[in-house]
């Protein structure tokens, strides 16, 4: 897409597993506008966090990644150690998904944002503190100033993931990449980190790239929406057109299994029957073919491609062919 800040092309991501590989991502297309939100739908072990993880080259040594990934116009699939450490704070931060985990314990919170302020801009551990003061205000920390001194299990789960957005945009960066930032909170305080996260995209301009298995937060937060399954997107277009004519059948199972103000106390969640594949051992052919209602022998001949259904929105499914 012309424009794109991200262009991610046949993505490819294999783990070595004792003698042989196992792909947990399977040629990725991916790209983002300045300013856009994509959200990468699925169950867990469908390869979002490893897609993402490949955009900033955090997977281990037992990794190798395949592809093409451009962000911000370089290629970050070359780029040197040194190259990286500028790239990852600077260009493409990240929100992991448990802040509790991704705060070193042992320093205090607002240390380990000035650490990373000074790192990159080389400026005084006075002003780095600053500018964890004007971020924590940002995210509408309470008593941000008395909060940067807290080590990271003296804050609420709430308050720990709004410290991570303010250290994932602490150097300005162009690319969020947020690895599905609520799901340890209740309703009421997610509803808040995706009011922040929207208010302070149209404020700082930000291309995000948001991971999550709820459909209704995909709503929320995403301008288009990209499914995945066993490792490759099944179906991508924009919220309105994945949500109102979905077309691959892992999508229409994902919508079917979300409840809604309508039910009844006797009516039943429909749930998508089996479970995902051992990617070690793959199914042949479509990889939701042993949990589709709709399965035909031909599903097992071949990966099928992908097929436009309107502009913008394509989805994998052999029926699609016909």
């Amino acid at each position: 897409m012309s424009g794109a800040i991200v262009e991610v092309n046949d993505l490819t991501v294999d783990f070595r597993a004792g003698r042989g590989t196992i792909r947990a991502v399977c040629g990725v297309d991916l790209s983002l506008q300045p300013g856009e939100t994509v959200a990468l739908l699925g169950e867990s072990g469908s390869g979002k966090s490893v897609t993402l993880r490949a955009m900033m080259r955090l997977l281990p040594k037992s990794s190798r990644i395949g592809g093409r990934v451009r962000v911000d116009d370089r290629d970050v699939l070359a780029l040197s150690a040194a190259e990286l450490t500028a790239y990852r704070g600077r260009t493409v931060s990240m929100i992991f998904q448990d802040p509790g985990l991704a705060f070193d314990p042992v320093y205090r919170v607002g240390d380990q944002i000035a650490e990373t302020v000074i790192r990159h801009e080389g400026c005084s551990r006075a002003a780095a503190r600053q500018r964890g003061l004007e971020l924590f205000e940002r995210v509408r920390i309470p008593s941000p100033g008395r909060r940067l001194d807290n080590f990271p299990h003296e804050m609420s789960g709430g308050m720990r993931q709004r410290a991570m957005i303010a250290l994932a945009l602490a150097c300005r960066p162009k690319v969020l990449l947020a690895d599905e930032p609520t799901t340890a909170l209740d309703a009421t305080v997610q509803i808040q980190v995706l009011l922040l996260l929207r208010e302070l995209q149209r404020e700082f301009g930000l291309a995000i790239v948001f991971v999550t298995h709820d459909i209704g937060v995909a709503v929320e937060i995403a301008d288009r929406i990209a499914v995945m399954y066993a490792g490759r997107i099944v179906e991508s277009g924009s919220c309105a057109a994945v949500i109102n004519t979905a077309s691959h059948p892992y999508t229409k199972g994902l919508l079917a299994s979300r409840g809604h103000a309508r039910m009844g106390k006797n009516d039943r969640l429909k749930a998508i029957p089996g479970s995902p594949p051992d990617l070690s051992a793959p199914p042949p052919g479509c990889a939701f073919g042993p949990r589709c209602e709709s399965f035909v022998e031909s599903c097992a001949d071949q990966v099928p491609p992908s097929v436009a259904i309107e502009v913008g929105h394509e989805a994998r499914c052999i029926r699609l062919l016909a």
